[in-house]
């Protein structure tokens, strides 16, 4: 049998009860060419019995064993490893597809020729609402031809997630350990790629309010989200020609690192100085020659944080809260 096109590399984590919903999504896709690999670790939320369930159900879903407990990364990479598609979908339990959604895919891939990258929209749903997602706007006037990184440098600024795009496999990067691990993972790839196509619909839903981590390595906290971002740097210098990128790359820095510091219930309030001066360092750092910030409230907060003035930016931080409440009445 021919290999199929897209591999969906799936780690079974189901902190929330949401991997059958995950799972029917995908096996009511209708691309026969498609494989699901289910990596099933030791962790006490990766359920083993429900894979196995879903693999004798559907012969395009295979369920691979792991020794230990690896967390995210190092699953998502044993699953690459064993995968036989000509692209990769990296998926979480909380995620749904889209009716059509792989059909579209494989639609736009015919239309494109190989690429290396292929990026798609997404969604957000929680409380019974959904909210289109953060890239959308950023993505939509690129147009329908494939272009490569220096075209759209702009591109570095989104998102960097790695469920709202394929990526070809043979030109896959590795995951690192940690929490946050697909932030260096999505830059090399995007860096790397000669070939990068749009498609132009939202294929995959999120259904969790806010993005967090489902789960690093043993050992893993919010603060290995510094050291990512340093390695995506690092690929960005040791890149000729890096220069236009370097803003795009850090107002995203900054921006990730506000909203894990802001997000309640992340870093723990005992951490938050600790994590508000070390992103600060980050800010110095990594400043870009001629670096403009952004205007209104977000500005602000770029300017607090270069300053490293936490109790300033706390201050800040619940004048806001306080005006979102009297809003709210």
């Amino acid at each position: 049998m021919p290999n199929p096109l897209i591999s969906v590399v799936l780690p079974v984590h189901d902190r929330q009860q949401q991997l059958t919903d995950c799972l029917d999504s995908l096996l009511a896709q209708s691309l026969p060419d498609l494989e699901v690999i289910l990596v099933v670790d030791r962790s006490p939320e990766s359920p083993e019995r429900i894979a196995a369930a879903y693999e004798l159900r559907d012969p395009r879903v295979r369920m691979l064993r792991l020794n230990a407990a690896v967390g995210i990364g190092r699953s998502r990479n044993a699953g690459a490893a064993h995968a036989t598609g000509e692209y990769l979908l990296f998926l979480d339990s909380d995620h749904l597809l889209d009716p059509g959604a792989l059909t579209a895919m494989a639609a736009r891939l015919a239309a494109t020729g190989p690429v290396d990258v292929l990026l798609f929209g997404h969604s957000r749903e929680h409380g019974g609402k959904v909210w289109p997602g953060g890239s959308a706007q950023l993505l939509a006037g690129i147009g329908a031809e494939v272009f490569g990184p220096l075209d759209h440098p702009h591109v570095l600024g989104a998102q960097p997630l790695i469920w709202d795009r394929l990526l070809r496999r043979s030109t896959a990067p590795q995951f690192p350990d940690g929490q946050y691990e697909e932030v260096p993972v999505v830059h090399r790839a995007m860096l790397a790629a000669e070939r990068i196509a749009i498609l132009d619909r939202d294929c995959v839903r999120i259904r969790r309010r806010h993005t967090v981590h489902p789960a690093g390595s043993p050992g893993s906290s919010h603060f290995d989200l510094f050291e990512q971002y340093r390695s995506s740097f690092e690929l960005l210098d040791a890149r000729s020609g890096s220069a236009p990128f370097r803003p795009y790359l850090f107002t995203r820095m900054v921006r990730h690192l506000l909203f894990v510091l802001e997000l309640a219930g992340c870093v723990p309030r005992a951490e938050r100085p600790q994590f508000f001066h070390r992103a600060a360092e980050y800010y110095r750092t990594f400043l870009p020659e001629g670096y403009r910030r952004p205007d209104g409230r977000e500005g602000i907060k770029f300017s607090l944080l270069a300053s490293g003035a936490y109790p300033a930016f706390e201050v800040a931080k619940l004048g806001q809260i306080a005006r979102t409440a009297v809003g709210r009445r």
